[in-house]
């Protein structure tokens, strides 16, 4: 997701998605995965020898975290010549709400009453900074462009796109709700998606991770290799809201992939997860054992303990 998994943070500036998994982005996605509803601090050894798992480098690792805890995304203290970190409160409820979406993505839904909502806005090519930050943010709440000024999506609430227009300060914009006439010659508001794209995307996903998957049922994936392993897989499936916003059944065509991806990302990530917090269990140990016993996965159809 070039644009960011967490693209709606607003104040919150949580690391960037990039191919490759760079160490901010690799240490808030551990943390969110195995820490975020525990208000201990980690030692950064730990946080280092995690982020080695992945082949980052240890100076990489605490240049990582220096910068996190700058952008005020973690917090730190020292204890002697120990350094621990957290993540901010902030930064954590963002990371959460982030999670229940693209843990629900996918789901069966109830049925679409054809309403659009659709966002209008006119910004200038001189401002693109600002044209940057409206499109991922818009895409992010589930909006696709019909055309340059006029993004439509059959899944976001208004509210939303509203809050987003006035949070960035767009000059002239406008949010409503509609309903598409099926007119010879127009173009229907669900073309602002390439549904061809789409379905290779899903298809290519379940292919990429079908090897894995046979792997996960047979039993012989190991601790190490099911930390790394799950967390690709997440990566991978939380970038699939920025371009599909969970389009509801009636406007998709036949034979749709989207849920047998979701099936094959379910199953990987949820069946891993216990070796994978063993693993992270191990590594914490090493620093911290007390803290290790407070390591703790989640699964994609459970909430978090309360924070």
């Amino acid at each position: 997701m070039t644009d960011g998994a967490w693209a709606d943070a607003g104040d919150v500036d949580l690391p960037r998605f990039q191919a490759g998994a760079p160490p901010q982005h690799l240490i808030t996605t551990l943390l969110g995965d195995y820490w975020i509803s525990r208000s201990e601090q980690l030692p950064s050894a730990a946080l280092v020898r995690l982020a080695g798992e992945f082949g980052v480098s240890a100076v990489a690792a605490r240049a990582a975290l220096s910068r996190l805890a700058r952008r005020e995304l973690l917090e730190s203290s020292k204890v002697g010549r120990r350094t621990y970190y957290r993540l901010t409160d902030r930064a954590a409820d963002v990371l959460e709400d982030g999670r229940k979406r693209i843990m629900s993505f996918g789901l069966a839904q109830g049925a679409w009453d054809g309403t659009w909502v659709v966002a209008a806005f006119s910004v200038s090519e001189e401002q693109r900074d600002l044209r940057h930050a409206l499109r991922s943010r818009l895409r992010w709440l589930g909006f696709a462009p019909l055309y340059d000024g006029l993004w439509v999506s059959p899944t976001a609430e208004a509210d939303a796109a509203a809050a987003v227009l006035t949070e960035l300060g767009v000059p002239v914009a406008t949010v409503f709700l509609a309903r598409a006439l099926d007119l010879p010659g127009f173009r229907a508001p669900q073309e602002a998606w390439d549904f061809d794209q789409l379905r290779r995307t899903y298809e290519d996903f379940a292919a990429q991770y079908a090897p894995l998957l046979t792997r996960v049922r047979n039993g012989t994936v190991g601790a190490s290799e099911a930390l790394v392993a799950r967390t690709g897989i997440m990566d991978t499936w939380r970038t699939f809201p920025n371009h599909d916003p969970d389009l509801p059944a009636e406007l998709l065509p036949g034979g749709w992939p989207r849920s047998a991806a979701r099936d094959v990302f379910v199953e990987i990530y949820d069946t891993l997860g216990p070796l994978a917090e063993f693993r992270v269990k191990q590594i914490v140990g090493e620093f911290e054992p007390a803290l290790a016993e407070l390591v703790a996965h989640h699964r994609t159809g459970l909430p978090l303990a309360p924070r």
